[in-house]
């Protein structure tokens, strides 16, 4: 990579979304009234819907400095066995509405920690879904792990509850740069723990690293690569780290000194990625890497890559069922998110209603865009003439974006055929968010209101 392109490729920077949804949740508005309008979207599946589940766990027994995710710190237990009754609750009700024709096709636990459920707990949660809900006959059931908590106890619940894949924290493996951001953990500890797993007979593994951290080089950053693909993971998710003490505040305790720059976070990605590649893994959308017979790359492949709130996936099921506290979901026609503030959703759920307390609807245009921009995430081309048609609006409904896609096109970013299709080449991967942007009816691309970090 040449340094006129980098320089090229990052004056195009901005703030926008990681697209995960659209329209984003900033956009989702509080819910009036009872829970009669979930109950409704619940009630409104096709006959015999395959199903999607997330339960959200929001406890860390640490803080780690990075974190943007919803959840909140706890050195006793109690907080979290109460919680995790309150899920058993929650997934009762779902059992009252959802017909037995439904089915289970995957469940995915995130955090906060997940991993901090007791085994006895966590089967508990398992055992609640199989006997209350319909579950396919091999259902992917991931759990996103932090390797400082893995035990032989859980590890054990883990296989015997039927876990398929780990999705382990590893954020890197220098010293140094985990240490300034409040995380102590040595690569041995996750090492000892894929290996005990392993054991257990669970052998899929995902693992998420950043770059964008205190202290991190190209230098780090290829050693950290070279340890994690020692371990022989699956799939490794390079995340970009977005600094935004606006919004979360113990980002605060970052030194924002020791931050790479906008040109080092640049080169941070692009040499994660290389070494990924070499080493044969294909790269699958902005973000995440997996080995070529892993069941992402077929999918890419096969052109059945989709994204949702955990980043990219191989599933396109009826819904996403969203479980505990801040958990979003999707249906056809709309987004919902369960209670955030924990007293909020504890009251909710033991008055016997369910916890959303924010709803999107759809409109077809929302669906429309929606589709889009999907498509240029997953495979960085769309078909935009031949998508408008599909959902009703003619083949040049769009063609007033275009000319906003021009400068991509003269610095050969963006390519645009006389059909309106649309492709971001594969070394301008990080515009992609970008491109994405110009078809957000949501966003206003001369705003710098801090809603989101950059995409580079």
């Amino acid at each position: 990579m040449t340094q006129n392109l980098r320089t090229k490729i990052l004056a195009y920077d901005r703030l926008v979304p990681r697209y995960t949804s659209y329209p984003t949740a900033p956009h989702f508005k509080p819910i009036e009234g009872d829970d009669t309008l979930y109950r409704d979207l619940l009630t409104s599946l096709p006959e015999k819907a395959n199903i999607s589940l997330y339960l959200h766990v929001p406890f860390c027994s640490k803080m780690c400095w990075y974190c943007g995710c919803h959840t909140k710190i706890t050195e006793r237990y109690a907080p979290v066995e109460d919680y995790a009754h309150l899920m058993l609750r929650e997934i009762d009700m779902l059992s009252d509405v959802l017909p037995p024709s439904h089915t289970i096709q995957n469940i995915h636990f995130g955090g906060g920690s997940p991993g901090l459920l007791r085994a006895c707990d966590f089967e508990k949660i398992i055992d609640r879904i199989r006997s209350k809900l319909h579950m396919g006959p091999r259902p992917e059931i991931a759990i996103e792990i932090d390797p400082r908590g893995v035990t032989e106890s859980r590890a054990a619940a883990y296989a015997a509850s039927g876990v398929t894949r780990i999705s382990l924290g590893v954020q890197d493996f220098d010293d140094k740069v985990l240490e300034s951001v409040n995380r102590v953990q040595p690569f041995e500890l996750s090492e000892k723990a894929v290996k005990l797993f392993r054991s257990y007979g669970i052998d899929a593994f995902n693992f998420d690293l950043l770059y964008g951290l205190p202290h991190q080089t190209p230098q780090n950053m290829e050693e950290t690569i070279e340890k994690a693909l020692s371990l022989t993971p699956h799939r490794i998710s390079l995340f970009g780290y977005a600094h935004v003490p606006w919004m979360k505040k113990h980002m605060r305790l970052i030194d924002e000194k020791s931050l790479p720059d906008h040109q080092a976070r640049y080169d941070l990605f692009e040499t994660g990625a290389g070494k990924l590649e070499e080493a044969g893994y294909i790269p699958i959308g902005i973000d995440h890497f997996a080995k070529p017979d892993d069941p992402m790359s077929i999918a890419l492949r096969e052109g059945r890559l989709h994204r949702n709130f955990q980043g990219y996936t191989t599933e396109a099921t009826d819904a996403l069922i969203g479980i505990g506290a801040s958990s979003i979901g999707k249906f056809s026609d709309g987004y919902t998110q369960n209670a955030v503030a924990m007293p909020q959703y504890k009251d909710k759920i033991l008055g016997g209603h369910f916890a959303a307390a924010k709803y999107c609807p759809l409109t077809q245009g929302d669906k429309l865009r929606a589709e889009i921009i999907e498509r240029l995430m997953c495979d960085f081309t769309a078909d935009i003439g031949k998508i408008c048609s599909f959902y009703g609006y003619p083949e040049y409904y769009l063609d007033d974006k275009l000319p906003e896609l021009k400068p991509f096109v003269e610095d050969q970013f963006v390519t645009i055929t006389n059909q309106r299709v649309i492709t971001v080449v594969p070394h301008a991967r990080q515009l992609v968010r970008i491109v994405c942007s110009i078809f957000d009816e949501y966003i206003s691309r001369t705003s710098t209101t801090p809603r989101h970090a950059k995409a580079i």
